[in-house]
């Protein structure tokens, strides 16, 4: 797995072709049922359009994905539209497609270049992120060592979470979990062997955002 492209938060975005208003409406999705509900809800929310399409890709390994034309020729709306999707990398999310028709037929080269270029301008209005497999870490450290384990997060980009000061200082972080062993050598040498580190189990993380 390692890591994987996610939506963050939906968006919308539409173009005319010929008159007809195709409206791309995304939206993260973690499983089949609630990528139904999304369905559901655009179908009531747009019910005078001529058509509501769809596709989703949820998980990895393999992914699930499915997609549907609702009523244009068959491979001109839903698989187009699941194409923009997997060929981002994205996973977890969802599209529906809505169409208003404008009265002139587009053949079914426009019709997969309309829905193919309604799903991309609704993707440059959502937020997109990195995600990658993580391990919780416990750190527990003397007081004197502070400033090394803060500097050694920092090289690694993290900050300390569930920070507990006792006899000892406690942290909790989040490590790349392809990192993890190094990560734990390094804290264990830069502390000579004074730090206690615990794994406290498999997460994930957001990397990076993109808007």
């Amino acid at each position: 797995m390692g890591e994987r492209r996610v939506l963050l938060e939906g968006g919308e975005g539409e173009i005319t072709e010929k008159k007809s208003r195709f409206i791309a409406t995304l939206r993260p999705v973690s499983s089949e049922e609630e990528a139904g509900e999304f369905f559901a809800a655009m179908k009531k929310k747009y019910w005078d359009a001529r058509h509501n399409c769809s596709a989703f890709v949820i998980g990895e390994d393999p992914p699930r994905t499915r997609c549907s034309d609702d009523g244009e020729p068959s491979g001109t709306a839903g698989r187009p539209m699941l194409e923009v999707l997997t060929g981002s990398g994205l996973v977890n999310a969802a599209v529906v497609v809505t169409r208003y028709f404008g009265g002139t037929l587009l053949g079914t080269g426009g019709l997969v270049r309309a829905y193919t270029a309604a799903v991309q301008e609704g993707l440059k209005n959502c937020v997109t992120g990195i995600e990658k497999d993580g391990c919780r870490l416990g750190l527990k450290f003397p007081y004197a060592d502070e400033s090394r384990v803060r500097n050694i997060l920092r090289d690694r980009g993290c900050e300390p979470e569930n920070s507990e000061y006792a006899s000892d200082v406690y942290f909790e972080c989040v490590i790349d979990k392809e990192k993890t062993d190094e990560f734990i050598t390094k804290l264990t040498d830069g502390c000579g062997g004074r730090a206690a580190i615990e794994k406290l189990g498999d997460t994930v993380f957001l990397d990076k955002q993109f808007q």
